[in-house]
């Protein structure tokens, strides 16, 4: 089932929407032209994840000095700090060994889809982009499109 969520020109970078979805509260944020869409729901302690800051990742070589990373940003959940990859839905606050729930994550721009499943068995890196361990958790991601000037997300 397709929602439809706003129209892209009613939906300013750096925005993000919270919207119902069959009883679920699911955060959509716009970064740029990218569109990611998770669950309001931090797996840590259950708080609403989608009202936490969204920042890219920072690395450091050596104290003192530090940089940010391009790519997929990170939402930090507002009660205890736990990051999220907006893409997959992975932590990145300590390694951890817990599953959670995965969902399909496409992005559609026009008639163009970039679609990445993550429903199979694949094999999780052993470090992030930014060379950080995985953590315990993973957020709920969600489908999203972008049909004819509307965002739509995939239920």
């Amino acid at each position: 089932m397709k929602v439809i969520v706003a129209r892209v020109a009613d939906f300013p970078d750096g925005d993000r929407k919270i919207i119902d979805v069959n009883g679920r509260s699911v955060g959509v944020f716009r970064v740029g032209d990218v569109f990611y869409a998770v669950r309001n729901l931090c797996p840590h302690h259950h708080g609403p994840l989608c009202l936490g800051y969204i920042a890219p990742r920072a690395f450091s070589k050596m104290p003192g000095e530090f940089g940010m990373a391009e790519g997929v940003p990170l939402i930090a959940c507002p009660w205890h700090g736990w990051e999220y990859d907006l893409a997959t839905g992975q932590s990145w606050l300590g390694p951890g060994h817990v599953d959670a729930r995965r969902y399909e994550v496409a992005i559609e721009a026009g008639s163009q889809l970039v679609s990445e499943d993550l429903t199979g068995q694949a094999e999780v890196a052993v470090t992030g982009p930014d060379g950080r361990l995985p953590g315990p958790y993973k957020v709920d991601t969600v489908q999203v499109y972008v049909e004819d000037d509307y965002v739509v997300i995939d239920d």
